[in-house]
């Protein structure tokens, strides 16, 4: 220890110090006592930060030092591998080390040792999430690892290209896992810890303390926000070979059906995203499309990803016709045939020509079911193909026509729709009267009516710029009336525009948009605008003479892949939690003016006496237990004795 802190004091005497204590460890690291052997790496590390040693020899080093049946040195290697990779590439990218290292970790996704093999693996992926090595280099190393015989390194491999935190055991953690939490979330387990260490220790208030810790890692685990990265998978170089060859390895596993059922995921998620030809999947897929299988939701996710363009209508049909006769039927309950009918709509969504027409029509019938559920799985799956081809409904499912439906049309199996325009662009009319030229580096205006968006940055400086110059000089391009006014459209000029685009045919909005997007340079309010308009053609009906019309509703937008949530989605009131039940009590006590008390009717005189049956309710029962006995037993010769006497009595009275 006394050495490697004045190393650097004595460059002489103490420049064969590091390869001494390199040498030790590589011929000794079995043998050595582990507090021995921690402190030569923690001194190999602090002369690696004093750059008195090349990184090259040291991460080599430590890399087969990850053998060592030793976790705790294994965690702190782990970390410096990581962060001394970051400072090398930290300015710039160092390739020589990059490329080196990289090659040797490679074969250290091979070695003997399985912790050697999977800490390899975790620091690899902890610097693709860093954005360290985020190259097809490391992807394609780490997929080699998706074919390990040692089930932690298949595993590490899996979630790293499903997109799993770390949470859920992944790399181990590191010093950044601790700055996950918020200052708020730490102070609250810092104050729980101090409360707990105050006073006696009971068992009550050690498991009041153990349930404590754990809501609140459970609320900080919650809102974490769920990561869908497809970056990794994109960078494979082959990903319809690595599908194949993965696939043949589920079909003759032998691993637990966890691990299998992430190897099936990771092959939906690449045929859904690559839109590979994998046939056998989805026989695959339908051996397991079963109510009470186990973790269906998740197959049923699944086959949505695996479910694309390029896939064979028969087989899509077969897909779906399995999913409607195993989940969508009467014999189950209203939440399975909900989960059936949120599935089936995730993969027509992806590929609209798995449904034929009739099948569509009976699911549609479900619109008016008795389970809230089943009833807006169905209507989901109507408005789904209300968008896509309006056609395949019945025409009272159709719902109103609008522009967008009039457009829609499901493109033929294999057939591809080419644009040569911009579609909606027909809504840019302020380029009538001119047209917008960009040359030299300047930006001329015609004679016309034109608005020119000028960008920001660097871009919009100069464009002031000029603009002071051009104004001195009194004329723009020689024009004698010098700058052109620009003219800003009215709501009203606005009105009559969009009813002059409604009245185009469809070939004339075609050709329109084509000139637009041709003659045009659009800038970002321009494509938002166009945005608008295709939204509007969703939400506008085609004829505007229906009395009481209502609005059209707009599905979602959608990403790449289906989320767990589009298949579970059950529309049920669920059953109160502890902390909804407080605050429904809390929210009904707001109005009461005595807290804890429930608020009784005023009586009309305050100073009035009370009745024998008022005073009775707040007299002990011991007080009253004989009266109330004798009341019970009374036949009914004693009860017309004791009304008649009653009546008497109120008689003489009177």
């Amino acid at each position: 220890m006394l050495l490697h802190q004045v190393a650097q004091c004595y460059p002489e005497e103490m420049k064969d110090f590091p390869e001494e204590l390199k040498s030790m460890l590589q011929r000794h690291n079995t043998t050595l006592h582990p507090e021995m052997r921690v402190v030569l790496c923690r001194a190999l590390i602090l002369l690696r930060n004093k750059g008195l040693v090349s990184p090259l020899s040291v991460l080599s080093l430590f890399f087969e030092l990850l053998r060592c049946r030793d976790k705790p040195l294994r965690r702190m290697l782990y970390t410096h591998i990581v962060a001394d990779i970051r400072n090398v590439n930290a300015r710039a990218r160092n390739n020589a080390v990059n490329t080196t290292l990289q090659a040797f970790m490679y074969s250290m996704l091979r070695d003997s040792s399985a912790a050697a093999a999977k800490t390899s693996l975790d620091a690899m992926a902890e610097l693709y999430r860093r954005d360290v090595w985020r190259d097809a280099r490391t992807v394609n190393v780490m997929a080699t690892a998706c074919f390990s015989k040692v089930t932690k390194v298949l595993v590490g491999a899996l979630q790293f290209f499903l997109g799993r935190d770390d949470a859920d055991g992944g790399a181990p953690a590191t010093d950044s896992d601790d700055d996950s939490g918020t200052d708020d979330e730490r102070k609250t387990e810092s104050q729980m810890a101090v409360a707990f260490r105050v006073g006696k220790k009971t068992k009550k208030r050690t498991k009041r303390y153990e349930r404590a810790k754990a809501a609140a890692r459970k609320s900080k685990k919650a809102k974490r926000a769920p990561a869908f990265d497809f970056s990794a998978l994109r960078l494979l170089h082959d990903p319809q070979g690595f599908a194949e060859r993965l696939f043949r390895q589920l079909e003759s596993s032998t691993e637990r059906f966890e691990v299998r059922l992430m190897m099936l995921g990771l092959i939906a998620k690449l045929v859904g995203l690559h839109e590979l030809i994998l046939l056998n999947l989805y026989p695959y897929l339908q051996r397991f499309m079963q109510p009470h299988q186990r973790d269906v939701t998740k197959i049923l996710l699944y086959a949505a990803w695996s479910a694309h363009m390029l896939v064979p209508p028969d087989v899509a049909a077969a897909l779906v016709r399995t999913l409607v006769d195993n989940f969508v039927t009467e014999r189950n309950s209203g939440e399975v045939m909900a989960v059936g009918l949120n599935a089936v709509r995730e993969v027509c969504a992806r590929c609209p020509l798995a449904m034929d027409a009739d099948l569509l029509q009976d699911l549609a019938c479900y619109k008016t079911h008795r389970n809230k559920s089943v009833l807006m799985g169905a209507r989901s799956l109507i408005q789904l193909y209300r968008e896509v081809d309006p056609t395949m409904l019945h025409r009272r499912d159709r719902g109103r026509p609008t522009e967008a439906s009039a457009e829609a049309r499901t493109a033929a199996y294999g057939e591809l729709d080419t644009l040569d325009h911009v579609p909606g662009a027909e809504v840019i009319t302020d380029v009538a009267g001119g047209r917008m030229e960009v040359a030299g580096g300047r930006t001329e205006v015609a004679k016309g009516r034109t608005e020119v968006a000028v960008g920001r940055g660097s871009n919009e400086v100069e464009a002031e710029e000029w603009e002071e110059e051009e104004m001195d000089d009194g004329d723009v391009d020689g024009s004698e009336d010098g700058w052109i006014d620009v003219h800003h459209s009215s709501d009203e000029e606005k009105e009559e525009e969009s009813e002059e685009l409604r009245g185009m045919s469809a070939d004339e909005r075609r050709r329109r948009a084509a000139a637009v997007s041709r003659d045009c340079i659009l800038t970002q309010d321009d494509f938002e605008k166009i945005r608008r308009q295709q939204l509007s053609k969703r939400l506008e009906p085609l004829v505007k003479n229906r009395k009481h019309a209502q609005p059209a509703t707009v599905t979602r937008e959608r990403g790449e892949m289906a989320g767990l949530g589009d298949i579970e989605r059950v529309h049920k009131r669920r059953r109160h939690d502890k902390d909804s039940r407080l605050a429904t009590v809390l929210a009904g006590r707001a109005d009461r003016e005595t807290p804890g008390r429930i608020a009784r009717p005023q009586k009309m005189n305050a100073h009035a006496s009370t009745t024998n049956a008022q005073k009775r309710k707040t007299k002990p029962f011991m007080m009253i237990k004989q009266k109330m006995r004798g009341k019970g037993k009374r036949s009914f010769r004693d009860k017309q004795t004791s009304l008649r006497d009653s009546l008497l009595k109120r008689k003489r009275i009177k």
